[in-house]
């Protein structure tokens, strides 16, 4: 970025993008005044964004000119986790980062690398894949990123292909809503307009979650549900719709294949068992599914949450096959919405650095990196060095003890590029300062939407910090790499970005995209947008399929998910129907008898955020929710200090006792940093295990037990108090 990009002395206003991993990628307008960045707000001319942003993001110049920010390269000075630092310069910096990755690649190999990186930042150029062509040239360790949608996106394929769905702005045709495992309100906030439009005119809006939060409170009907059950409700309606004959028969005759097979398989699923998994009264399961199959148009919105359990790739799977059954796919504002970014073009290919791979190369899903740190996954060579950007592990990964043990490791050489110093940097050997939005340039696609959407940077660069495409041209300089991908400008990147030729794309150029700020890919507008109305589903049969093709390949990772490589993993085929896969951990007897979910907080995107007066004041301090019958039976009491425990760890925080969950379940909102908590957080208790599908995350498939804080407990360091907000 040379000084002509950027916006000149007065008062201007630059369009910009906000980089979080959120489904809404608002668009900006930034406040220039003199150079210095003074106000950031909502796009007010944008279809989707419509002038608002939410609180993680609407005082952004704040986290950008916080006194906290990493603004020159560290090296640490004292224990590993004391957050104790020099500065020193970039030439020292890169000098030591290129020896020591050298020095491992010839005495170890390359593969004692591991980069560690997702969506802290998610633009194409920033974000998901940057490092990924200079990590797959140094021969390292390949790393798997499948934390978030994997299994969700792997079923959803099998069944209706990766299909874009339902436009969200086209909601406001829906005459039935079904909002499954999302909390909209907090962590999809823009969709909530046209929910609400089309509440206004006359649609019902249904909520299913084990939490009465945010969105739920706004339901016409709100069911609550056991955690990881869902698959059961979704096989039950399945079973009310075909069984009472309220399926769309010319619809499910044209546009499916294996309908009979479905027919078979649901009939074991009645109302009455899938009662007895879920908690819901049968009833209501009967009513849920004549209503839903009787409304036209109805849509479904799904959640990330929904596949976070043992059996959540068939449940999506089961859920994908509800708008076929009853033809809602028909008419615009109808089907099922999982991730529109299915959509855009984006030339992932030109990101990935794919053709860099060596055959064999070993993967390590980030999911079990505190194993792989502490020598538990028996790696050869063990990982000797790890490169961290766009993200926190020791508070977004599982098994928060083993992390603090691997982190701690003297003979691990730990590199961190980020914006402050969070709990994953203070064990860092080097720290390396990254701008934040409004100081680079990116692209942005969208998972929650159809517009594609141009960041420019508003202010300079400050201090010393870089862009993460700065970043790894210097570092691919000081290793020698000098193949053309290395070398590329942002502005060429840009232009690789997309397949500009695509329909979708006709008109959109980089220089539209740099003058208008954004564009909404060129399909049909919301109140004519009905991709399937007469199939075209982008799966083999053209077909929704009841029995998926695709699972005699086995339980894959979806490119999307793993750096660099487009390969898919085939394994065991799977079986190609939906069914039921009961939740790991077992429910209501044990040492551990209670669920313990750890939704999105309200104020936090992740762990981002979590570090900002602004957001802690709104999130409020670290606090369990827990029924009042559950309170109850352990001599619990509002405002009681207690230890939250399984055989994986524990943490301590302050009660909350509250009927908006579910008997039976806790809930702890993540995101919150150690070093502002009682010594660990929610994800020292969530297990290492995957789904069923898409190798996804297992958090809220997790076992508790709860009880007052005891002398080991007391010992940690207090932190802030107070009721935190459900999200």
């Amino acid at each position: 970025m040379s000084v002509t990009d950027l916006p000149m002395p007065g008062t201007t206003t630059v369009r910009g993008a906000c980089p979080c991993d959120c489904p809404d990628t608002c668009a900006l307008e930034v406040t220039v005044e003199d150079g210095r960045a003074t106000r950031v707000r909502g796009d007010r001319s944008h279809p989707f964004t419509r002038g608002g942003l939410c609180v993680k993001m609407n005082d952004y110049e704040r986290t950008v000119y916080s006194e906290d920010r990493v603004l020159h390269p560290l090296r640490r000075t004292g224990p590993k986790g004391g957050g104790q630092f020099e500065r020193i310069s970039w030439d020292d910096a890169l000098d030591e980062i290129a020896g020591r990755f050298r020095e491992i690649a010839e005495t170890s190999g390359p593969e004692a690398i591991m980069p560690v990186s997702y969506l802290g930042t998610q633009g194409i150029l920033n974000g998901l894949n940057v490092g990924d062509p200079f990590f797959n040239r140094l021969g390292a360790t390949i790393s798997e990123r499948t934390y978030c949608d994997s299994g969700s996106c792997t079923a959803y394929a099998m069944t209706v292909g990766a299909t874009a769905g339902v436009d969200p702005e086209s909601f406001v045709h829906a005459r039935y809503i079904v909002i499954w495992a999302n909390n909209m309100l907090s962590t999809n906030l823009h969709l909530w307009p046209f929910v609400a439009e089309a509440q206004r005119r006359g649609a019902k809006v249904v909520v299913i979650d084990p939490v009465r939060h945010r969105t739920a409170q706004h339901a016409d009907w709100y069911i609550p549900i056991r955690p990881g059950t869902d698959g059961a409700l979704a096989l039950a309606m399945a079973h009310v719709i075909i069984g009472e004959g309220l399926t769309d028969e010319d619809y499910v005759a044209r546009y499916t294949v294996g309908f009979d097979e479905l027919a078979e398989r649901v009939r074991q699923y009645t109302p009455e068992w899938a009662s007895g998994e879920t908690g819901i009264p049968a009833e209501d399961i009967r009513t849920l599914a004549r209503e839903y199959a009787a409304a036209s148009p109805s849509v479904i919105r799904i959640g990330v949450a929904i596949e976070r359990h043992a059996g959540g790739g068939q449940t999506v799977r089961a859920i994908s096959c509800l708008p076929a059954l009853t033809g809602a796919w028909r008419e615009p504002g109808g089907g099922l919405l999982q991730l529109p970014l299915w959509a855009f073009p984006v030339n992932w290919p030109a990101f990935l650095g794919a053709e860099f791979i060596r055959p064999g190369t070993r993967v390590v899903n980030q999911w079990l990196l505190g194993r792989a740190l502490t020598g538990e996954l028996a790696l050869d060579p063990p990982i000797r060095a790890l490169m961290v950007y766009n993200s926190n592990p020791l508070v977004v990964c599982p098994e928060q003890d083993r992390m603090v043990a691997g982190l701690s490791r003297e003979d691990l050489f730990t590199v961190v590029s980020e914006h402050f110093l969070t709990d994953t940097a203070d064990y860092a050997d080097i720290v390396l300062p990254a701008t934040t939005q409004l100081e680079q340039r990116d692209l942005m696609f969208s998972w929650g939407h159809f517009y594609v959407t141009m960041n420019e940077p508003a202010v300079a660069p400050l201090g010393e910090a870089v862009p993460n495409t700065e970043l790894f041209r210097r570092l691919a300089a000081r290793m020698g790499f000098t193949e053309p991908v290395f070398t590329r400008t942002d502005e060429q990147m840009v232009a690789e970005a997309f397949d500009w030729s695509s329909p979708v794309m006709a008109g959109i150029t980089p220089e539209t995209l740099a003058r208008d700020g954004w564009a909404r890919l060129r399909l049909p507008g919301p109140d004519e947008y009905a991709p399937h109305a007469q199939g075209g589903f982008p799966t083999p049969s053209g077909k929704v399929e009841f029995v998926s093709s695709a699972a005699a390949g086995g339980n894959f990772v979806l490119p999307l998910f793993r750096q660099g490589s487009n390969e898919h993993q085939p394994g065991e085929p799977v079986d190609p129907l939906p069914h039921y896969v009961p939740p790991r951990e077992s429910a209501g007897s044990g040492r551990h008898p209670l669920t313990l979910l750890s939704p999105k907080s309200h104020a936090y995107l992740n762990s981002s955020f979590a570090d900002r007066p602004g957001q802690q004041r709104v999130q409020g301090g670290p606090a369990l929710h827990m029924h009042p019958d559950d309170a109850a039976a352990r001599g619990l009491a509002e405002g009681a200090e207690v230890s939250v425990v399984n055989d994986r760890g524990r943490f301590t925080a302050r009660l909350h006792v509250t009927a908006d969950v579910a008997p039976g379940v806790v809930v702890f909102p993540m995101g919150a940093w150690r070093k502002h908590s009682r010594g660990a957080t929610v994800n020292a208790l969530s297990p290492s295990v995957f789904a069923d599908l898409g190798r996804a995350p297992t958090f809220s498939d997790n076992r508790v037990e709860v009880q007052p804080v005891g002398p080991v407990d007391a010992a940690a360091p207090a932190g802030e108090a107070g009721r935190a907000d459900l999200a």
